[in-house]
């Protein structure tokens, strides 16, 4: 993730995130370092899984929409994944829904044992893949690169298949008068389907999706048993929600 990286490598995941490539001599001239160095910074960001190299230099491993996304409020997201992550327990069976805040709860279960994870998220098979104590289920379906999600009849019949405890899901927008809502329709149905087939189902989203309305309607925010976001929700906007019976947590 984002805050596991050099400040010089931020930088460069910028560039990629605007034009998709970079050259290495223009980010040597830009940065004021020699192309040695940056070779080397590239090739690292390939190790970590966020570039692919290529002659005179690289291309994002990783859609520029989701880089773009994961450098908005970086820390607001990682606190509502800490969050989340607390309220899973040893030998729980869960699901993640594809989004850059859902898919860092899977970073903060280091430590936990026995947990099994249902997910469409390519995101998350890349945070969870190195932790022996996580067993990971992946849906199966359409890639969407955009979202690094897999979606359609597949991944709906996978989901469907199973039950869990808990499971934690993303939005666009969310708000009393719209619920949640996606810009992306096959994700409304992942997000039913997980909703369907959890005994309890958490929204999180930041704060800055609050009043925010997509182009697909998901589900009414009293289908969620608990939303997790951050302390920039206005109180009004929680008391609003409070009072219309929607279980609410400010981080």
């Amino acid at each position: 993730m984002l805050a596991e990286l050099t400040e010089r490598e931020r930088i460069i995941l910028g560039r990629l995130s605007v034009d998709g490539s970079v050259s290495v001599g223009i980010l040597a001239r830009d940065l004021g370092l020699s192309e040695v160095t940056i070779r080397g910074d590239l090739r690292l960001l390939e190790d970590k899984g966020w570039v692919n190299r290529k002659r005179g230099g690289a291309a994002a491993a990783i859609h520029r929409d989701i880089l773009e996304r994961q450098r908005v409020f970086p820390e607001r997201k990682n606190a509502i994944a800490r969050a989340a992550a607390e309220m899973v327990k040893e030998g729980d069976v869960i699901m993640i829904e594809a989004g850059t805040t859902t898919a860092l709860i899977a970073r903060y279960l280091t430590g936990k044992r026995d947990i099994h994870i249902v997910t469409n998220s390519t995101l998350v098979f890349s945070y969870a893949r190195m932790n022996p104590h996580l067993q990971i289920t992946m849906t199966g379906g359409e890639f969407r690169r955009s979202t690094e999600s897999l979606v359609g009849p597949i991944a709906l019949e996978t989901i469907g298949r199973l039950n869990v405890r808990l499971a934690f899901v993303g939005t666009d927008g969310f708000s009393l008068k719209h619920g949640m809502t996606t810009h992306l329709m096959e994700g409304a149905e992942i997000v039913k389907a997980m909703k369907s087939h959890a005994q309890t189902t958490v929204l999180v989203a930041d704060s800055s999706k609050y009043g925010k309305t997509g182009f697909a309607s998901v589900l009414p925010l009293s289908a969620m048993n608990l939303i997790l976001t951050d302390g920039g929700l206005e109180e009004q906007a929680e008391t609003e929600l409070r009072e219309a019976g929607i279980m609410v947590r400010r981080l």
